[in-house]
């Protein structure tokens, strides 16, 4: 099947504005949904990368034991005490979020179910990682639902092996993103982006030092943070994909891949982000 690859021209074309006169609220308000008592820094992490990423304001739904990890980090932040509970218990306004991203750091249980029935009847784009993806089925929506599996859970979600995914990835992406009415971007090396209409995207950044822990949690976050200010909702996607990379191809040119952790590349995202938007076709 046909691959297209979205290159770094396409990225700079297509990079926000962010005009003299802008204030928070002409790039909105996002909702992540992240981090348990076990995994607290996943909220960090992908707050990290939702707040290096072009939104207004960043709202953190979190267990109320997990906030006074983070604050310290993500001072700029504010924060839904329990709101995973909430959320689950339909006890929580939406309407002032442009985007939403829940799964990382959240246990797949019945409670983050619940939150993700909820947030997927909002009127706007709603990202699901980690331990908000599962094996369910999609209602038609007025605004996207992206999913970003690793292998091990498209694995899970399709019924697929590992071994014949990474075989037939295009096609296995395109088919599942058409038949779920989804996008998924699959991750790994040069990861997969397919829309709902099963058009296939290639990345063409990235490097085995993303191969650790929390990388995809900042993925998460800079979609988020991305959905938030571009035009284009398949934009913000496409280039959230490409700048992760890209920031990790920049850490290899002087450090060794081996070395790269997670909240790194948010401290290394303004330059590169910048590099693209002064670069010449």
């Amino acid at each position: 099947m046909s691959v297209s690859e979205w290159t770094k021209n396409d990225v700079r074309n297509s990079l926000p504005d962010r005009a003299a006169e802008s204030h928070k609220g002409t790039f909105g308000i996002a909702l992540l949904v992240a981090g348990s008592e076990d995994m607290p820094g996943a909220a960090i992490l992908s707050g990290l990368g939702a707040m290096r990423s072009g939104l207004g304001k960043l709202a953190i739904a979190t267990d109320e034991a997990v906030v006074s990890h983070i604050v310290s980090t993500l001072p700029e932040a504010t924060y839904v005490r329990n709101g995973r509970y909430l959320l689950s218990k339909n006890e929580m306004e939406l309407s002032q979020y442009r985007s939403i991203a829940v799964g990382p750091g959240l246990p797949e249980d019945g409670e983050t179910r619940a939150a993700v029935e909820r947030l997927l009847k909002a009127e706007v784009p709603v990202v699901l990682d980690a331990g908000a993806i599962g094996g369910r089925s999609y209602e038609e929506r007025n605004s996207p639902t992206i999913l970003t599996p690793h292998p091990g859970e498209f694995a899970r979600m399709t019924g697929k092996s590992i071994g014949e995914i990474e075989n037939n990835r295009a096609s296995l992406v395109s088919e599942w993103a058409q038949r779920l009415g989804v996008t998924i971007v699959l991750k790994g090396y040069n990861t997969l982006t397919s829309f709902a209409d099963g058009s296939v995207y290639k990345n063409s950044t990235g490097n085995s030092s993303l191969a650790k822990g929390g990388s995809g949690d900042v993925l998460t976050g800079m979609i988020l943070g991305m959905l938030c200010c571009n035009k284009s909702w398949k934009y913000a996607v496409l280039n959230a994909i490409y700048l992760h990379g890209a920031c990790a191809d920049y850490w290899v040119k002087k450090r060794s891949a081996h070395s790269l952790l997670a909240h790194e590349i948010s401290e290394l995202l303004p330059e590169v982000w910048a590099d693209v938007e002064t670069s010449q076709s």
